[in-house]
Protein backbone atom coordinates (compact mmCIF):
# COMPACT_ATOMS: atom_id res chain seq x y z
CA UNK A 1 0.00 0.00 0.00
CA UNK A 2 1.33 3.95 -0.85
CA UNK A 3 1.48 5.93 1.87
CA UNK A 4 -1.44 8.12 -0.04
CA UNK A 5 -1.19 11.67 0.92
CA UNK A 6 2.30 11.00 -0.62
CA UNK A 7 2.32 11.76 -4.42
CA UNK A 8 0.13 9.00 -6.22
CA UNK A 9 2.98 8.38 -9.02
CA UNK A 10 5.59 7.23 -6.44
CA UNK A 11 4.36 3.60 -5.01
CA UNK A 12 5.61 3.50 -1.60
CA UNK A 13 5.70 -0.12 -0.53
CA UNK A 14 4.57 -0.62 3.30
CA UNK A 15 6.50 -2.15 5.20
CA UNK A 16 5.09 -2.95 8.29
CA UNK A 17 7.26 -2.90 11.17
CA UNK A 18 5.94 -3.95 14.70
CA UNK A 19 7.66 -3.65 18.22
CA UNK A 20 5.94 -3.78 21.54
CA UNK A 21 7.82 -0.61 23.01
CA UNK A 22 7.14 1.84 20.21
CA UNK A 23 -24.21 -6.45 -8.96
CA UNK A 24 -25.41 -9.81 -9.09
CA UNK A 25 -27.39 -11.64 -6.10
CA UNK A 26 -25.14 -14.57 -4.75
CA UNK A 27 -25.85 -18.20 -5.49
CA UNK A 28 -27.21 -19.00 -1.95
CA UNK A 29 -27.72 -16.06 1.10
CA UNK A 30 -25.74 -15.08 3.65
CA UNK A 31 -26.37 -16.34 7.14
CA UNK A 32 -27.87 -13.83 9.52
CA UNK A 33 -25.44 -12.04 11.61
CA UNK A 34 -24.67 -11.72 15.12
CA UNK A 35 -23.64 -8.64 17.29
CA UNK A 36 -24.77 -5.41 18.78
CA UNK A 37 -27.59 -4.42 16.82
CA UNK A 38 -30.34 -1.62 16.54
CA UNK A 39 -32.58 -4.69 14.88
CA UNK A 40 -30.80 -7.99 14.96
CA UNK A 41 -29.67 -8.39 10.91
CA UNK A 42 -30.91 -11.31 8.65
CA UNK A 43 -28.32 -10.52 5.77
CA UNK A 44 -24.36 -10.33 6.42
CA UNK A 45 -23.55 -7.86 3.68
CA UNK A 46 -22.95 -4.53 3.85
CA UNK A 47 -22.17 -2.00 1.06
CA UNK A 48 -20.35 1.49 1.14
CA UNK A 49 -20.36 4.56 -1.63
CA UNK A 50 -16.34 5.41 -2.55
CA UNK A 51 -14.92 8.84 -3.06
CA UNK A 52 -12.14 10.01 -5.38
CA UNK A 53 -10.50 7.97 -8.47
CA UNK A 54 -6.52 7.32 -10.20
CA UNK A 55 -6.26 10.88 -11.70
CA UNK A 56 -5.78 13.32 -10.33
CA UNK A 57 -6.57 12.32 -6.41
CA UNK A 58 -4.50 9.35 -6.23
CA UNK A 59 -6.52 7.17 -4.30
CA UNK A 60 -9.86 5.69 -3.58
CA UNK A 61 -11.87 6.05 -0.17
CA UNK A 62 -14.71 5.63 2.13
CA UNK A 63 -16.50 7.47 4.58
CA UNK A 64 -16.60 5.48 7.71
CA UNK A 65 -18.58 6.17 11.34
CA UNK A 66 -16.62 5.22 14.62
CA UNK A 67 -16.84 6.04 17.70
CA UNK A 68 -19.68 6.51 20.04
CA UNK A 69 -21.75 8.60 18.74
CA UNK A 70 -20.63 7.90 15.47
CA UNK A 71 -18.01 10.79 13.52
CA UNK A 72 -17.35 10.39 10.12
CA UNK A 73 -13.36 9.89 8.98
CA UNK A 74 -12.22 8.90 5.31
CA UNK A 75 -10.24 6.20 5.17
CA UNK A 76 -8.17 4.89 2.39
CA UNK A 77 -9.41 1.70 0.99
CA UNK A 78 -6.00 -0.68 1.26
CA UNK A 79 -6.40 -4.83 0.26
CA UNK A 80 -2.85 -4.35 0.50
CA UNK A 81 -2.60 -4.26 4.86
CA UNK A 82 -3.66 -5.88 7.41
CA UNK A 83 -4.42 -2.78 10.06
CA UNK A 84 -7.09 -0.32 9.99
CA UNK A 85 -5.23 3.40 11.72
CA UNK A 86 -6.29 6.88 12.09
CA UNK A 87 -4.53 9.77 12.73
CA UNK A 88 -5.29 10.27 16.41
CA UNK A 89 -5.24 13.12 19.06
CA UNK A 90 -3.55 10.88 22.17
CA UNK A 91 -2.07 13.51 22.15
CA UNK A 92 -1.08 14.00 18.80
CA UNK A 93 3.22 14.24 18.46
CA UNK A 94 3.06 14.39 14.69
CA UNK A 95 0.05 14.94 12.66
CA UNK A 96 -0.69 16.01 9.01
CA UNK A 97 -3.78 18.64 8.63
CA UNK A 98 -6.91 15.89 7.88
CA UNK A 99 -10.03 16.49 6.75
CA UNK A 100 -12.05 15.77 9.89
CA UNK A 101 -10.96 16.74 13.74
CA UNK A 102 -8.70 14.35 15.06
CA UNK A 103 -10.43 11.13 16.46
CA UNK A 104 -9.57 11.12 20.65
CA UNK A 105 -9.38 8.51 22.31
CA UNK A 106 -10.06 7.15 26.33
CA UNK A 107 -7.88 5.58 28.35
CA UNK A 108 -10.30 2.36 28.93
CA UNK A 109 -10.31 1.77 24.82
CA UNK A 110 -6.54 0.46 24.95
CA UNK A 111 -6.01 -2.54 24.14
CA UNK A 112 -3.63 -4.27 26.33
CA UNK A 113 -0.40 -5.79 24.96
CA UNK A 114 -1.78 -9.38 26.30
CA UNK A 115 -4.62 -9.71 23.92
CA UNK A 116 -4.30 -12.50 21.48
CA UNK A 117 -5.20 -9.23 18.51
CA UNK A 118 -1.93 -7.88 19.56
CA UNK A 119 -0.07 -10.40 19.15
CA UNK A 120 -1.56 -11.32 15.83
CA UNK A 121 -0.58 -7.54 14.74
CA UNK A 122 2.93 -8.17 15.96
CA UNK A 123 2.92 -11.48 14.72
CA UNK A 124 1.90 -10.32 11.29
CA UNK A 125 5.89 -9.58 10.11
CA UNK A 126 8.29 -9.75 12.96
CA UNK A 127 6.95 -12.89 14.44
CA UNK A 128 8.59 -10.20 17.67
CA UNK A 129 5.67 -9.84 20.34
CA UNK A 130 6.83 -9.57 24.30
CA UNK A 131 5.08 -7.87 27.11
CA UNK A 132 6.48 -6.77 29.89
CA UNK A 133 3.64 -6.70 32.17
CA UNK A 134 -0.41 -7.34 31.88
CA UNK A 135 -1.39 -3.65 32.05
CA UNK A 136 0.90 -2.99 28.96
CA UNK A 137 -0.70 -0.84 25.69
CA UNK A 138 -0.10 -2.57 22.39
CA UNK A 139 2.11 -0.52 20.44
CA UNK A 140 3.16 -0.23 16.85
CA UNK A 141 5.03 1.17 13.89
CA UNK A 142 4.87 1.57 10.29
CA UNK A 143 7.12 2.52 8.03
CA UNK A 144 7.11 3.11 4.27
CA UNK A 145 9.54 2.99 1.74
CA UNK A 146 9.75 6.57 1.74
CA UNK A 147 10.52 6.91 5.24
CA UNK A 148 7.36 7.74 6.11
CA UNK A 149 5.83 6.13 9.22
CA UNK A 150 3.11 6.44 11.65
CA UNK A 151 3.66 5.46 15.65
CA UNK A 152 0.53 4.53 17.44
CA UNK A 153 -0.86 2.24 20.23
CA UNK A 154 -3.64 -0.15 19.53
CA UNK A 155 -7.19 0.67 20.46
CA UNK A 156 -11.21 -0.41 20.38
CA UNK A 157 -14.36 1.97 19.64
CA UNK A 158 -17.57 0.87 17.97
CA UNK A 159 -17.93 1.29 14.22
CA UNK A 160 -21.24 1.70 12.73
CA UNK A 161 -22.59 -0.64 9.87
CA UNK A 162 -25.55 -0.53 8.05
CA UNK A 163 -26.48 -3.90 6.46
CA UNK A 164 -28.46 -4.83 3.60
CA UNK A 165 -31.53 -5.41 5.65
CA UNK A 166 -31.11 -1.20 6.84
CA UNK A 167 -30.41 -2.84 10.19
CA UNK A 168 -27.19 -1.36 12.40
CA UNK A 169 -24.65 -3.18 14.46
CA UNK A 170 -21.98 -1.32 16.19
CA UNK A 171 -19.46 -3.84 17.00
CA UNK A 172 -16.28 -2.73 18.73
CA UNK A 173 -13.13 -3.61 16.23
CA UNK A 174 -9.23 -3.00 17.15
CA UNK A 175 -7.78 -0.39 15.17
CA UNK A 176 -4.73 1.74 15.06
CA UNK A 177 -4.63 5.09 17.09
CA UNK A 178 -1.70 6.81 15.16
CA UNK A 179 -0.22 9.87 16.94
CA UNK A 180 3.20 10.41 15.48
CA UNK A 181 3.27 10.55 11.82
CA UNK A 182 5.37 11.74 8.85
CA UNK A 183 3.62 11.46 5.89
CA UNK A 184 3.30 13.92 2.90
CA UNK A 185 3.35 17.48 3.28
CA UNK A 186 2.80 18.92 7.02
CA UNK A 187 0.84 22.18 5.18
CA UNK A 188 -1.48 20.44 2.66
CA UNK A 189 -4.59 18.69 3.90
CA UNK A 190 -4.49 15.13 3.27
CA UNK A 191 -7.67 13.99 1.42
CA UNK A 192 -7.70 10.90 4.12
CA UNK A 193 -8.26 10.56 8.10
CA UNK A 194 -6.45 7.31 7.81
CA UNK A 195 -6.24 3.73 6.49
CA UNK A 196 -8.94 0.93 6.13
CA UNK A 197 -6.68 -2.20 6.25
CA UNK A 198 -8.66 -4.95 4.11
CA UNK A 199 -5.48 -7.78 4.16
CA UNK A 200 -6.18 -11.37 5.32
CA UNK A 201 -4.60 -10.63 8.95
CA UNK A 202 -6.89 -11.13 11.71
CA UNK A 203 -6.20 -7.64 12.96
CA UNK A 204 -8.20 -6.67 9.70
CA UNK A 205 -11.36 -5.15 10.19
CA UNK A 206 -12.64 -7.74 7.62
CA UNK A 207 -11.72 -10.63 9.95
CA UNK A 208 -12.49 -8.88 12.91
CA UNK A 209 -16.40 -8.64 11.89
CA UNK A 210 -16.27 -12.57 11.00
CA UNK A 211 -14.99 -12.93 14.23
CA UNK A 212 -18.26 -11.27 15.28
CA UNK A 213 -20.44 -12.72 12.85
CA UNK A 214 -21.74 -9.61 11.34
CA UNK A 215 -20.05 -10.95 7.76
CA UNK A 216 -18.36 -13.12 5.93
CA UNK A 217 -15.06 -12.75 5.24
CA UNK A 218 -14.91 -11.62 1.65
CA UNK A 219 -14.49 -8.15 0.40
CA UNK A 220 -15.13 -6.72 -2.83
CA UNK A 221 -14.80 -3.64 -4.68
CA UNK A 222 -15.61 -1.49 -7.91
CA UNK A 223 -13.82 1.25 -9.18
CA UNK A 224 -15.20 3.02 -11.56
CA UNK A 225 -13.05 4.88 -14.30
CA UNK A 226 -15.31 8.10 -13.82
CA UNK A 227 -14.84 8.50 -10.23
CA UNK A 228 -16.06 6.68 -6.96
CA UNK A 229 -17.38 3.18 -6.77
CA UNK A 230 -18.16 0.88 -4.24
CA UNK A 231 -16.59 -1.62 -1.67
CA UNK A 232 -18.70 -3.98 -0.16
CA UNK A 233 -18.03 -6.70 2.72
CA UNK A 234 -19.76 -10.42 2.58
CA UNK A 235 -20.90 -12.23 -0.77
CA UNK A 236 -24.36 -11.41 -1.10
CA UNK A 237 -23.10 -9.52 -4.42
CA UNK A 238 -21.09 -11.94 -5.53
CA UNK A 239 -21.83 -13.42 -8.83
CA UNK A 240 -19.90 -16.76 -8.21
CA UNK A 241 -21.28 -18.24 -11.06
CA UNK A 242 -20.13 -15.57 -13.70
CA UNK A 243 -17.00 -14.28 -12.25
CA UNK A 244 -13.44 -15.44 -13.40
CA UNK A 245 -12.02 -17.31 -9.94
CA UNK A 246 -8.28 -18.23 -9.30
CA UNK A 247 -7.59 -19.57 -6.35
CA UNK A 248 -5.50 -17.40 -3.91
CA UNK A 249 -1.99 -18.11 -3.36
CA UNK A 250 0.13 -18.03 -0.31
CA UNK A 251 2.10 -14.27 -1.52
CA UNK A 252 6.04 -14.36 -0.32
CA UNK A 253 5.60 -10.37 0.40
CA UNK A 254 3.54 -10.76 3.09
CA UNK A 255 -0.36 -10.67 3.05
CA UNK A 256 -1.05 -9.44 -0.38
CA UNK A 257 -3.70 -11.32 -2.09
CA UNK A 258 -2.34 -12.94 -4.81
CA UNK A 259 -3.49 -14.76 -7.45
CA UNK A 260 -0.39 -16.60 -8.52
CA UNK A 261 1.68 -16.49 -10.93
CA UNK A 262 0.79 -14.80 -15.06
CA UNK A 263 2.47 -14.49 -18.36
CA UNK A 264 2.47 -11.03 -20.04
CA UNK A 265 0.29 -10.54 -23.35
CA UNK A 266 0.27 -7.08 -25.59
CA UNK A 267 -1.96 -7.58 -28.44
CA UNK A 268 -2.41 -11.54 -28.25
CA UNK A 269 1.20 -11.88 -28.38
CA UNK A 270 3.60 -13.15 -25.62
CA UNK A 271 6.11 -10.55 -24.65
CA UNK A 272 8.45 -13.53 -23.82
CA UNK A 273 8.95 -12.90 -19.99
CA UNK A 274 8.95 -15.70 -17.04
CA UNK A 275 5.77 -15.94 -15.13
CA UNK A 276 5.15 -12.73 -12.71
CA UNK A 277 4.32 -13.11 -9.12
CA UNK A 278 1.33 -11.06 -9.19
CA UNK A 279 -0.37 -9.18 -6.29
CA UNK A 280 -3.47 -7.09 -6.40
CA UNK A 281 -3.40 -4.23 -3.96
CA UNK A 282 -6.21 -1.43 -3.81
CA UNK A 283 -3.44 0.98 -2.19
CA UNK A 284 -1.44 1.26 -4.78
CA UNK A 285 -2.73 3.94 -7.41
CA UNK A 286 -0.41 2.43 -10.47
CA UNK A 287 0.06 -0.57 -11.66
CA UNK A 288 3.68 -1.75 -11.09
CA UNK A 289 5.74 -4.06 -13.64
CA UNK A 290 9.15 -5.48 -11.96
CA UNK A 291 12.40 -4.54 -14.38
CA UNK A 292 11.92 -7.31 -17.40
CA UNK A 293 8.29 -6.98 -18.05
CA UNK A 294 7.81 -3.62 -17.75
CA UNK A 295 10.89 -3.05 -20.51
CA UNK A 296 9.08 -5.61 -23.01
CA UNK A 297 6.11 -3.73 -22.56
CA UNK A 298 7.67 -0.56 -23.14
CA UNK A 299 9.60 -1.86 -26.14
CA UNK A 300 6.39 -2.96 -27.33
CA UNK A 301 4.26 -0.36 -26.53
CA UNK A 302 6.92 2.44 -28.91
CA UNK A 303 7.16 -0.47 -31.49
CA UNK A 304 3.63 -0.12 -32.32
CA UNK A 305 2.56 3.39 -31.69
CA UNK A 306 1.71 5.38 -34.60
CA UNK A 307 3.52 8.02 -35.45
CA UNK A 308 0.46 10.35 -34.59
CA UNK A 309 1.98 10.39 -31.39
CA UNK A 310 4.73 12.16 -29.71
CA UNK A 311 6.77 11.40 -26.68
CA UNK A 312 6.69 14.02 -24.48
CA UNK A 313 7.72 14.76 -20.69
CA UNK A 314 4.78 15.17 -18.55
CA UNK A 315 5.34 15.69 -14.82
CA UNK A 316 2.25 13.63 -14.16
CA UNK A 317 4.48 10.00 -15.33
CA UNK A 318 7.63 9.18 -16.68
CA UNK A 319 6.33 7.86 -19.48
CA UNK A 320 3.87 9.83 -21.64
CA UNK A 321 2.55 10.85 -25.15
CA UNK A 322 1.41 13.52 -27.01
CA UNK A 323 -0.82 13.77 -30.35
CA UNK A 324 -2.18 16.24 -32.74
CA UNK A 325 -4.12 18.23 -30.46
CA UNK A 326 -4.65 17.72 -26.46
CA UNK A 327 -6.75 14.78 -25.65
CA UNK A 328 -9.84 14.98 -23.26
CA UNK A 329 -10.17 11.12 -22.13
CA UNK A 330 -8.08 8.26 -22.73
CA UNK A 331 -11.05 7.24 -25.08
CA UNK A 332 -9.73 9.92 -27.35
CA UNK A 333 -6.38 7.94 -27.58
CA UNK A 334 -7.28 4.35 -26.74
CA UNK A 335 -7.77 3.14 -30.31
CA UNK A 336 -3.88 3.87 -30.45
CA UNK A 337 -3.15 1.40 -27.95
CA UNK A 338 -3.47 -2.65 -27.80
CA UNK A 339 -4.71 -4.62 -24.84
CA UNK A 340 -2.78 -6.39 -22.40
CA UNK A 341 -3.45 -9.58 -21.24
CA UNK A 342 -1.97 -11.46 -17.63
CA UNK A 343 -2.54 -15.33 -18.19
CA UNK A 344 -3.07 -17.16 -14.55
CA UNK A 345 -1.64 -20.62 -14.67
CA UNK A 346 -3.23 -21.01 -11.28
CA UNK A 347 -6.77 -21.35 -12.54
CA UNK A 348 -8.30 -22.49 -15.99
CA UNK A 349 -8.69 -20.03 -18.57
CA UNK A 350 -7.75 -17.23 -16.02
CA UNK A 351 -7.30 -14.33 -17.91
CA UNK A 352 -7.49 -10.50 -16.75
CA UNK A 353 -7.74 -8.61 -19.67
CA UNK A 354 -6.31 -4.44 -19.77
CA UNK A 355 -7.95 -2.56 -22.28
CA UNK A 356 -5.28 0.77 -23.00
CA UNK A 357 -8.23 2.25 -20.96
CA UNK A 358 -6.80 0.48 -17.85
CA UNK A 359 -3.11 1.46 -18.40
CA UNK A 360 -3.24 4.50 -19.52
CA UNK A 361 -4.44 7.87 -18.10
CA UNK A 362 -4.87 11.48 -19.35
CA UNK A 363 -3.23 14.29 -17.76
CA UNK A 364 -4.56 17.86 -17.56
CA UNK A 365 -1.73 18.91 -19.91
CA UNK A 366 -3.91 16.53 -22.48
CA UNK A 367 -0.89 14.00 -22.76
CA UNK A 368 -1.44 10.35 -22.85
CA UNK A 369 0.85 8.81 -19.67
CA UNK A 370 1.49 4.86 -19.10
CA UNK A 371 0.02 4.45 -15.54
CA UNK A 372 2.19 0.57 -15.64
CA UNK A 373 5.31 1.93 -13.49
CA UNK A 374 8.69 -0.08 -12.99
CA UNK A 375 8.23 -1.49 -9.74
CA UNK A 376 12.02 -2.52 -9.73
CA UNK A 377 13.24 1.26 -9.55
CA UNK A 378 11.60 1.56 -6.04
CA UNK A 379 13.11 -1.58 -4.18
CA UNK A 380 9.80 -3.71 -5.54
CA UNK A 381 12.40 -6.29 -7.13
CA UNK A 382 10.47 -8.85 -8.20
CA UNK A 383 6.82 -8.36 -7.02
CA UNK A 384 4.23 -7.14 -9.72
CA UNK A 385 1.36 -4.90 -8.16
CA UNK A 386 -1.98 -4.89 -10.44
CA UNK A 387 -3.18 -0.95 -8.96
CA UNK A 388 -6.52 0.64 -8.85
CA UNK A 389 -5.92 1.90 -12.53
CA UNK A 390 -6.07 -1.28 -14.11
CA UNK A 391 -8.90 -3.00 -11.69
CA UNK A 392 -11.36 0.50 -12.87
CA UNK A 393 -14.44 -0.69 -14.27
CA UNK A 394 -14.03 -4.46 -12.72
CA UNK A 395 -15.72 -5.96 -9.27
CA UNK A 396 -12.90 -7.43 -7.93
CA UNK A 397 -13.66 -9.85 -4.57
CA UNK A 398 -11.25 -11.45 -2.69
CA UNK A 399 -12.91 -14.52 -1.10
CA UNK A 400 -10.95 -15.51 2.23
CA UNK A 401 -14.15 -18.30 2.88
CA UNK A 402 -13.34 -20.24 -0.18
CA UNK A 403 -9.72 -19.03 -0.81
CA UNK A 404 -10.27 -17.58 -4.25
CA UNK A 405 -10.08 -14.51 -6.02
CA UNK A 406 -12.52 -13.42 -8.84
CA UNK A 407 -13.26 -10.72 -10.93
CA UNK A 408 -15.92 -9.43 -13.68
CA UNK A 409 -16.34 -6.21 -15.80
CA UNK A 410 -19.20 -4.23 -13.76
CA UNK A 411 -21.03 -0.62 -14.02
CA UNK A 412 -18.76 0.49 -10.99
CA UNK A 413 -20.60 3.52 -10.71
CA UNK A 414 -23.78 2.25 -9.57
CA UNK A 415 -24.30 1.67 -6.91
CA UNK A 416 -26.06 -1.88 -6.00
CA UNK A 417 -29.12 -2.31 -4.20
CA UNK A 418 -29.72 -5.96 -2.40
CA UNK A 419 -31.78 -7.96 -4.64
CA UNK A 420 -31.19 -6.43 -7.95
CA UNK A 421 -28.85 -7.03 -10.43
CA UNK A 422 -25.89 -5.30 -11.41
CA UNK A 423 -24.01 -6.58 -14.24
Amino acid sequence: MAARWAPPAAFLLLLLLLAVLAPVLADKPARAGRGETDAEPEASSAVFQLFGNVYPHGLYYVAMSIGNPPKPYFLDVDTGSDLTWLQCDAPCVSCSKVPHPLYRPTKNKLIPCVDQLCASLHGGLSRNHKCDSPKQQCDYEIKYADQASSLGVLINDSFAVRLANASVVRPSLAFGCGYDQEVGSSTEVAPTDGVLGLGSGSISLLSQLKQHGITKNVVGHCLSMRGGGFLFFGDNLVPYSRATWVPMVRSAFRNYYSPGSASLYFGGRSLGVGPMEVVLDSGSSYTYFSAQPYQALVTALKGDLSKTLKEVADPSLPLCWKGKKPFKTVLDVKKEFKSLVLSFSNGKKALMEIPPENYLIVTKYGNACLGILNGSEIGLKDLNIVGDITMQDQMIIYDNERGQIGWIRAPCDRIPKFGSSLL
